[in-house]
This record gives C-alpha cells, sequence and structure tokens, in this order.
C-alpha cells in the first residue's frame, strides 16, 4: 500500500493562479487540481494521498478548510490549515467542523514562525485533539523565511509539544540537509521524503543512510505534487536499496499507522 503525505491541492479556478506565483525554477508538473491528483494517483499506483491547504491568511483559514474538508473522495486524507492570527479555539473549531484528519504549516507561505509562541500554542491545541502536523522545513527564498522554518526550529517546535504527532518535509531540511543531519536525525520527528523537483537528485547511499539511521518506521513518503512527479519519485524510493520490510514503511506503513488506516 502506498500513501502519499504532500500533495497541494486548490479549487479548478485558483489552482493556475497559485501555481503561476511558484518561484523561478520550480515549475509545476501538474496542475493542481483535483481531478489532476486523482489521474496522478491511478498512474503511480497511490492508494491515499494527503491533500493539503494552506491559508496565506487568516480570512482564507475556514475557507480552505471547508474545501478541502468537503473533497468527495475517500482516496483523499483532508490536511487543513491554521493561522498565528487566529485564537487556538478558532483554528481547532475550523479543523473539526470541517472533518480535517491534519495540518499543514507552512513557514514560506505563511509569515509564521514554527518557534513562535503562538505556533507553540496552536500546536499544543492541535496535540489536544489528537491532529498530526506536517510542515515545511529548511530553505525558503528569503534569509527571514529559512529563519522561520529551519531544522533547529523544527526540532523546538518537537521539544515544545512532545505530545505532537509531527512531520517535517524534504527530510528536515530542504536545501539544509547538512544541519538536517546534524540537528534532526535521531529525533523522534517523522521525516518525509519529497525534495523538489525530484529526490532522485539527490546521492542514493547519503538518503539511504539518512533513513537507516534515522528508522523507516519515522520516515513517510511525500512527492509534493504537484511540484514532482509521485511515480519518479517512488520508483527513486525503490531504488535506494533499502529492505523490503524498510520499503514498505517508508512508502505507506509509516503513514498508514499515524493515521490510522488499516493496510492493506
Amino acid at each position: 500500500m502506498i500513501l502519499d503525505s504532500h500533495c497541494h491541492v486548490w479549487p479548478d479556478h485558483i489552482a493556475p493562479q497559485v501555481l503561476a506565483m511558484r518561484p523561478s525554477g520550480l515549475d509545476a508538473f501538474f496542475d493542481g487540481t483535483v481531478s489532476g491528483l486523482l489521474a496522478s494517483m491511478d498512474e503511480a499506483g497511490i492508494d491515499y494521498a494527503c491533500a493539503l491547504g494552506v491559508a496565506g491568511v487568516a480570512k482564507n483559514v475556514d475557507r480552505t478548510n471547508a474545501f478541502i474538508g468537503g473533497l468527495d473522495n475517500p482516496r483523499l486524507i483532508p490536511f487543513g490549515t491554521v493561522h498565528p492570527d487566529l485564537t487556538v479555539e478558532e483554528n481547532v473549531r475550523s479543523l473539526v467542523d470541517h472533518g480535517i484528519k491534519g495540518v499543514k504549516l507552512h513557514p514560506l507561505f505563511q509569515d509564521l514562525d514554527l518557534g513562535s509562541p503562538k505556533i507553540i500554542e496552536i500546536a499544543h491545541g492541535l496535540a489536544e485533539n489528537g491532529i498530526p502536523v506536517i510542515t515545511h522545513a529548511g530553505a525558503g527564498g528569503t534569509p527571514e523565511q529559512t529563519e522561520r522554518g529551519n531544522p533547529q526550529k523544527v526540532v523546538s517546535l518537537a521539544e515544545a509539544v512532545p505530545n505532537l504527532t509531527l512531520m517535517a518535509c524534504h527530510y528536515g531540511g530542504y536545501h539544509m540537509l547538512d544541519e538536517a543531519e546534524e540537528i534532526v536525525l535521531g529525533s523522534r520527528i517523522i521525516l518525509e521524503t519529497s525534495w523538489p523537483p525530484t529526490m532522485t537528485a539527490l546521492d542514493r547511499d547519503r538518503i539511504r543512510s539518512i533513513i537507516q539511521r534515522h528508522g523507516a518506521e519515522r520516515f513517510v513518503f511525500g512527492s509534493d505534487w504537484p511540484m514532482a512527479d509521485p511515480a519518479v519519485e517512488i520508483a527513486g524510493i525503490r531504488s535506494l536499496g533499502l529492505t523490503r520490510e524498510e520499503e514498505d514503511l517508508v512508502l505507506g506503513g509509516t503513514l498508514a499507522r499515524v493515521l490510522g488506516i488499516a493496510e492493506r
């Protein structure tokens, strides 16, 4: 069973506008729509995917959660959004009201700092309600963005909220792999495998070593759809030389455990 922890989707009329604003050099492979994601899942053999919604401003939190929570397909697991300009109660209420299973934090696009008191307060509220979090980790387009979500900030959040299920994208540090390997590896944080435009550009021996040292039971597969091709990323994981048990955990077993999905 294959689960993708990292797929961004938008309403059909919004997706082209969002993707047109992506940073130079990070071009989308797909259209960012729900139908496009389902087609990619079919092509890649993915059973379930976390459909992520991110609100850049507080006023869009509830409408984003309404869209993500309203996706009418059992293969899509709704991961919604919170914002530090709302109270903990407002954030949690929106998630619960719309049947959201998890939350995506994005220091780059939400102007939030993973180590800030407000985010830690919100994270406590999420943990108390059993809502897991997946966050961007690592470099952004500016030094300020990078500072808000660097590997040390990810570790600080995990330490501040020990009962939070925290997944960190991009091996814990996009374009900061040295720092992530030093700071995040060996922690309780669950790491995710995406590295847009493709993780296959990374050294296979190094990535295999990182997965084995951290533990495959603390790794989840993520493509960062539509910014990467899930079929290519799955092939990349399978080319690492992991054991079958390790491969199965990374590609689906770990996330199935986190989300309470019965393995087929």
